[in-house]
């Protein structure tokens, strides 16, 4: 039986990515028409290694960055998300192993400021996390959202 990959091998793992493609059938009619770049997961985390103190980013803004840099139509929704994740969790990995250059995936946003519950510790530890960085974090329903996001974004 072969052994589980750790979070850092999945990141560093390319996939023969990053590629763009064409947008075709079905997926025109959600995306329109034009091309779709996937990224590899290091691209995604070295967008996120970027982000400075008291600033965020959101996946949308880093699915921009990815098709600026591939001069694309779009980024792809599913796996930039999928590398946020992943990225996170090798984070957290390498930070129980010692190390303490890792990539701040708690300014990482979802869309409209929301928190992310996948990722390592959750809501509760992520909140920690920005409160500790001088934003505050609000719980709407049952989602929790940075207050004045906009305001903190880092710009292009």
């Amino acid at each position: 039986m072969s052994q589980r990959k750790s979070w850092r091998e999945k990141l560093a793992d390319s996939k023969d990515l990053p590629k763009v493609v064409k947008i075709t059938g079905r997926m025109t009619k959600r995306w329109g028409k034009g091309t779709c770049a996937i990224p590899a997961p290091r691209e995604v985390d070295a967008i996120m290694r970027k982000v400075p103190e008291g600033r965020l980013i959101t996946i949308n803004e880093i699915r921009e960055r990815v098709a600026r840099k591939h001069k694309a139509t779009m980024g792809c929704p599913v796996t930039t998300g999928i590398f946020a994740w992943i990225a996170a969790h090798a984070a957290e990995e390498a930070a129980l192993a010692g190390e303490t250059e890792i990539t701040p995936y708690w300014r990482t946003l979802k869309v409209g400021g929301v928190l992310s519950p996948r990722y390592p510790g959750g809501v509760e530890r992520l909140k920690a996390l920005l409160e500790a960085e001088g934003h505050t974090v609000v719980a709407r329903g049952q989602k929790h959202i940075v207050a004045d996001y906009e305001q903190r974004l880092v710009r292009r």
